[in-house]
């Protein structure tokens, strides 16, 4: 778990800094080498890392819009998920779906942009597993501004019903975008959400990655079971802000100086020296995250960017007749229009 967290909190900051570069001094969210917006999770390690160190490859775990922690954690390809985020053509999606849109079909992976969206894909995977008589599981994470959505709730309410190997895992920063969490939500434990669907729900109130593995293990092990699903609540922090370039003029500084002095990456270093690891063994993990960093940003550089025309390639439907040499199979409805 540490060696996953050290390498998700190095991970980001190196994408801060790629990110940010040429973006300077007035921002300018399309220049750069990583152009477009860029969601962060620095703060919210413990959560990916203590649920999925339960998990196999053949389980599925979808995520929000600020992925980077859970899929290192799923053991998504590194080098091939930051050739995604810088647009390359070796990317796990060609270079076509950036950093909200991630996915890799080898550890059963995937994010979304979409505030929820990954609930009812999490659903569907379970009830999958369910019919196909296996003991996978899926985990669908989320954050505390997205469970007043109607796809979370529906979730909730089909895996339910249908008693599937499902758990939901809402990660509690307590910002919504912009929003303090108490603006726009009516409970202050999200996890209260599993009563009204006969479910168990349980909340870790702070970001300690030991206590987030045990509720995971326990929730996980009950899906795995068959047992049905879990909605789980972590506390974590945001430590910058909801994208690259927020300058965060809506929240207290005093907020802000508080997630930073809460780090879960320096408590499990000193949970881990209290059980007798030592300071070589520690810092040798944390070289080794930093190295594996670098070496996938250096990788992800050095890739081809895509050919243009490659945009008409892995689409549902052909392109109008003249936008490329290739015909269409057949024409598009609405005449000349």
């Amino acid at each position: 778990m540490y060696a996953d967290m050290v390498t998700a909190r190095r991970y980001e900051e190196r994408l801060q800094e790629e990110y940010m570069a040429g973006k300077q001094p007035a921002f300018d969210i399309s220049a750069g080498p990583i152009p477009g917006e860029l969601h962060l999770a620095a703060g919210h390690e413990a959560s990916g890392a203590g649920v999925c160190r339960h998990l196999r490859d053949d389980d599925t775990v979808t995520a929000p819009h600020r992925p980077h922690h859970v899929a290192i954690a799923k053991g998504v390809d590194l080098k091939r998920m930051t050739a995604e985020i810088f647009g390359r053509e070796s990317g796990l999606g060609k270079g076509k779906g950036g950093h909200m849109h991630l996915f890799d079909p080898d550890v059963n992976f995937a994010c979304s942009g979409i505030i929820a969206q990954g609930c009812p894909p999490a659903a569907g995977a379970g009830l999958a597993a369910k019919k196909r008589n296996t003991d996978s599981v899926a985990v669908a994470f989320l954050g505390e501004g997205a469970i007043e959505q109607g796809g979370f709730l529906e979730s909730l309410n089909f895996a339910a019903v249908h008693e599937l190997p499902v758990v939901f895992v809402i990660e509690d920063n307590d910002w919504a975008i912009s929003m303090p969490k108490g603006r726009v939500t009516d409970v202050s434990n999200g996890a209260q959400r599993a009563d009204g669907f006969d479910m168990p729900g349980v909340r870790v109130d702070h970001d300690d990655a030991i206590d987030v593995y045990e509720a995971a293990e326990e929730a996980i092990g009950r899906a795995r079971d068959r047992n049905g699903p879990t909605l789980v609540e972590v506390q974590v922090h945001r430590r910058m802000g909801h994208f690259m370039g927020d300058a965060q003029g809506y929240r207290p500084e005093e907020d802000q100086e508080a997630a930073q002095a809460r780090d879960s990456i320096e408590r499990l270093a000193a949970d881990m020296r209290a059980a007798g690891v030592e300071d070589a063994t520690i810092e040798e993990l944390r070289d080794d995250a930093h190295e594996r960093v670098e070496e996938a940003i250096e990788w992800a550089k050095d890739q081809p960017e895509p050919d243009p025309a490659a945009a008409h390639e892995d689409v549902f439907v052909n392109p109008p007749s003249g936008v490329t040499d290739t015909e269409p199979e057949f024409e598009l409805a609405g005449g000349d229009d």
